[in-house]
């Protein structure tokens, strides 16, 4: 089932909209963090995706150089995710779990999203599956070896850009 949320986990307890960024939830304190704990124990998502973007510092002039990051052959893939519903706000929100950078994206960055093995969906959505076991799937079920990158244009730098960014080889 598929359904639409807000960027950015607003957990059930809440009573305002977080001050402190939320989009993302480190593996190494996903199970012990007040703001991530309860949903990662029983409200646990897939964030579909056919690629996403890092950026690096050109040493040349500065400003920073896109990368689009995704799966040999361009096929859809998902984050690991994890989601809450806040009844007094009337929000449903999520997050995408993050992780140390494995090889090849940790030539781009040091840490990168979570993306789980199509095999591994159904015991990471489970909410029977345990907190050690979902961990454990994130560590050893994913993708991230089979990444592949390459250099875009920076048109994809501004938020009026849409549409297919080009290649742009260094």
């Amino acid at each position: 089932m598929a359904e639409t949320a807000r960027w950015w986990l607003v957990p059930f307890w809440a009573k305002e909209l977080p001050k402190g960024a939320m989009f993302n939830a480190r593996i190494e304190t996903i199970g012990t963090s007040p703001a991530f704990r309860d949903a990662f124990k029983s409200k646990r998502c897939l964030i579909p995706a056919d690629g996403f973007y890092e950026w690096t510092v050109n040493q040349d002039d500065g400003k920073k150089d896109p990368w689009l990051i995704y799966q040999p052959g361009g096929g859809p893939f998902s984050f690991a995710g994890l989601w809450a519903h806040n009844e007094k706000l009337g929000i449903t929100s999520c997050t995408i779990v993050t992780m140390p950078a494995a090889e090849p994206m940790n030539q781009l960055h040091d840490r990168q999203p979570a993306i789980l093995e199509p095999a591994a969906y159904e015991e990471w959505l489970d909410p029977a599956t345990s907190g050690a076991r979902a961990k454990e799937l994130l560590e050893k079920q994913n993708l991230h070896g089979m990444l592949e990158f390459h250099r875009v244009s920076r048109d994809v730098n501004s938020s009026r850009f849409t549409g297919k960014p080009e290649v742009n080889p260094l």
